[in-house]
């Protein structure tokens, strides 16, 4: 029989679930049983409890057939217990490090009582951690265990299940159950306390109370919050069966008013068409539930008498008045705009008051590059799959020519079209933003496509890198990700990277990525085209060489001596140099050695290339669904990891064969290792892990998805087995490309380094 028995119930939280597990199973307390109970969640969270119970015996894996709330869940998990005490923890929290073991010695140092109490602080997006402000009942000075009776204070305490342990044999004793519905930690809660013998405290934070921006069930608009009369009403029924705790009716009654008001003030709870009917069923219990022969404190009777009276303008007017004290202070003049600007966001406002248009969707990228990428593919799908869609793409003035000809309508950002396309289109597609004043309308469809698989840290994992973040603003980032309704994935390790550093309510489509069909659908006559584009000699071994942007560094210097390596290779190596912004023609110059930093279409540079060599782009992740040669050059690994930080040792499973220096590099390249046997064993567990989707028709399954509002009907996903991509020049020849490539025949000289 363990000590504790840690609840965990799960749904939609398949990005937070992982830490939660694991801040229970890393406990230095380790005399647990951990039920996780699977509520019948339709995201990963089943497949991630399995995976934990397959490798823990501590673990035990409860699947509901049905979804049926937070409380049933809980109970599930309590019929299923068999240690000393409960202990609730929700999935998107965490226990503190050695908290189960303060617990313990404190349930020890106070003789097993029925009820811990224990502190718990806020965590929230930004990094920041507020402790619980009530600590003064939390104290450990006096008597213990004790009464609720001698410290009532306690009830101050936020009324939640997972601040407390509770002996097992305490709740079967007394029949104790979570009800369904909003709010299910209230009639638990109170009857805890008041029917607890003995009572302790632990004056320290065991629980790191996550502060999602979006998702959190009573932060969703919906009417289940009326449920909270009903919880009430249940507590007080408990009270009045048994007569011994009529004294504590005043407190509860208090405790309900104050409750039912913050309810009713916050915005994000009660759709704006009930609030006034939320407000008269606070009236009615307060009516039911009074004791008019108490008296109330002064700072609590202004918000009785609304509620008493049902005063719900009278509340609307309170709130207008305090809104206006809190931004009297602000300055009311703002800088000025030019004329121009002026006139399109007004022009831009006029447009959102009018119609949406249901047949028109909107695309751009990140640079307003051209037409590529994910929203390139997408958009040509939406042509494809749904021709009675207008679609239109954002360019920078000047270059509107970058738009394929009969392709979408190209739109300059500082034009009174592109404003009138954002306000009134249905569909709005990016892999960045459109613009900081977009002004999402109901029944507007964002997509945020990303770009691509994540290597390096990325979203609020930045908060604590400044060489990464620089001046980056996370409060803006983060009301961005409020807009966002979809979230394109190629992978599970991208869902389970992008719900946790975006936070927000958009639904993932694990799909695939858009971009990639193309390595699907090329032919070996497109490859001999874009080689011959981009002049790559026929008969040669092209080289895409991608390097990543290095934080670290002010100056994006070259990594590598690309002339060095290509004259130690011999003439059958040519390198497609993508160079980064401010390297233009830094790489190295001469015949081999092609800058294609400029070029529009990164996919046509991985199907004219036989293999890729690159560091720590995420542009392996594309490549290695064409099931091509990948080299690996780590020689900075440790700067980067300190500067950006990576969400896997990719020297530890990389895509292929990994260099950790210059001359490593070229050995790979000179004996044929880039492209033999074990470079082929990596790639394909590579690919296994992070192209499970790329067969072709990412894109129809986004539009489809898009246009059903549904995943049902969508394409069957291609196993990796079945897929035929496109052929490098090289492998499609049938001649090896090393049969020309001198050997070399001793070690290789370190001459001609940086």
């Amino acid at each position: 029989m363990p000590r504790f028995s840690v609840i965990v119930p799960a749904y939609k939280v398949q990005a937070y679930l992982s830490e939660c597990l694991d801040s229970v199973l890393g406990q230095s307390y380790s005399d647990l049983e951990l039920i996780a109970v699977n509520d019948c969640s339709p995201d990963a969270c089943g497949e991630l409890i399995d995976a934990y119970a397959a490798r823990d015996a501590r673990v035990k894996a409860v699947h509901l057939t049905e979804n049926q709330g937070l409380g049933p869940a809980r109970n599930a998990g309590t019929a299923r217990a068999t240690g000393d005490y409960l202990v609730f923890l929700d999935s998107d929290d965490t226990l503190a490090p050695d908290a189960l073991r303060a617990m313990a010695d404190r349930i020890k140092e106070t003789g097993d009582p029925d009820v811990l109490v224990y502190d718990y602080a806020r965590t929230y997006w930004d990094g920041r951690e507020i402790r619980n402000q009530v600590t003064a009942p939390m104290t450990e000075r006096g008597p213990a265990p004790f009464r609720l009776a001698d410290r009532p204070e306690l009830l101050r305490v936020l009324m939640v299940a997972w601040n407390k342990a509770c002996r097992r044999e305490f709740v079967q004793h007394h029949g104790f159950t979570f009800p369904p519905g909003y709010y299910e930690d209230t009639p638990w809660t109170f009857p805890v306390l008041m029917a607890a013998e003995s009572i302790a405290t632990l004056d320290r934070v065991c629980v790191r109370y996550r502060q999602r921006r979006q998702g959190n069930i009573l932060g969703t608009t919906s009417r289940r919050h009326f449920d909270i009369f009903a919880q009430y009403d249940r507590v007080f029924a408990y009270v009045g069966e048994r007569p011994q705790l009529a004294g504590w009716r005043p407190e509860l009654f208090r405790r309900m008013i104050d409750h039912y008001v913050t309810v009713y003030t916050r915005r994000d709870r009660l759709p704006r068409a009930s609030r006034a009917e939320f407000l008269r069923g606070a009236r009615a219990h307060y009516r039911l539930h009074r004791d008019p022969g108490k008296v109330l404190p002064p700072r609590s009777r202004l918000r009785h008498l609304l509620v008493r009276h049902g005063m719900h303008r009278t509340f609307g007017v309170l709130r207008l008045a305090a809104a206006v004290r809190r931004t009297a202070p602000k300055p009311a003049a703002r800088l000025a705009r030019a004329l121009g600007a002026a006139a399109l966001r007004l022009h831009y406002r006029v447009q959102l008051c009018l119609p949406l248009r249901a047949d028109r969707a909107l695309f751009g990228v990140r640079g307003d590059r051209g037409h590529g990428g994910d929203p390139g593919a997408l958009e040509e799908a939406f042509r494809a799959h749904a021709p009675h869609i207008r679609t239109a793409w954002t360019v920078r003035p000047g270059h509107a020519d970058a738009v394929p000809p009969g392709g979408p309508r190209p739109l300059r950002r500082a034009s009174a079209a592109y404003w009138t396309a954002l306000a009134r289109s249905k569909y709005l597609v990016h892999n960045g933003e459109f613009d900081p004043a977009l002004r999402k309308r109901r029944g507007q469809i964002l997509v945020q496509t990303r770009e691509g698989t994540p290597l390096g840290c990325a979203g609020l994992d930045l908060q604590d890198r400044p060489a990464a973040a620089r001046d980056t603003d996370f409060a803006a980032l983060m009301r961005g990700v409020d807009q966002w309704d979809y979230v394109l994935s190629g992978n599970r390790h991208s869902t389970l990277t992008w719900e946790r550093v975006w936070p927000g309510r958009y639904t993932t489509l694990e799909y695939g990525h858009p971009r990639n069909d193309l390595f699907q659908r090329a032919t070996s006559a497109d490859v001999t085209r874009l080689r011959a584009s981009l002049g790559v000699p026929a008969g040669s071994v092209a080289i895409l060489y991608a390097p990543a942007h290095r934080d670290h560094r002010r100056v994006q210097r070259p990594v590598l001596d690309l002339e060095r390596v290509l004259r130690r290779l011999g003439p059958r190596f040519v390198v497609l140099a993508r160079s980064l912004p401010g390297q233009e023609g830094s790489l190295g110059s001469g015949a081999r050695i092609i800058d294609v930093g400029a070029h529009p279409s990164v996919e046509s540079l991985c199907l004219a290339s036989d293999v890729l060599l690159t560091d720590y782009s995420s542009l392996m992740f594309d490549y290695a669904d064409l099931d091509r040669p990948i080299v690996v050059h780590t020689e900075d690994w440790e700067a980067v990891q300190a500067a950006r930080g990576t969400y896997f040792d990719l020297r530890a499973f990389p895509p292929g064969a990994v260099a950790r220096t210059e001359d490593e590099l070229i050995d790979i390249f000179a004996t044929g290792h880039w492209r033999g046997s074990r470079s082929s064993q990596l790639r394909a567990a590579f690919r296994e892990r992070f192209c499970p989707w790329d067969d072709g028709r990412a894109a129809e399954r986004v539009v489809r998805h898009l246009l059903a509002g549904r995943a049902e009907g969508l394409p069957e996903v291609v196993p990796l087995a079945g897929r035929r991509p496109v052929p490098s020049a090289a492998a499609a020849s049938g001649r090896s490309p090393l049969a020309t490539v001198p050997q070399p025949s001793g070690p290789l000289p370190v001459t001609g380094g940086r």
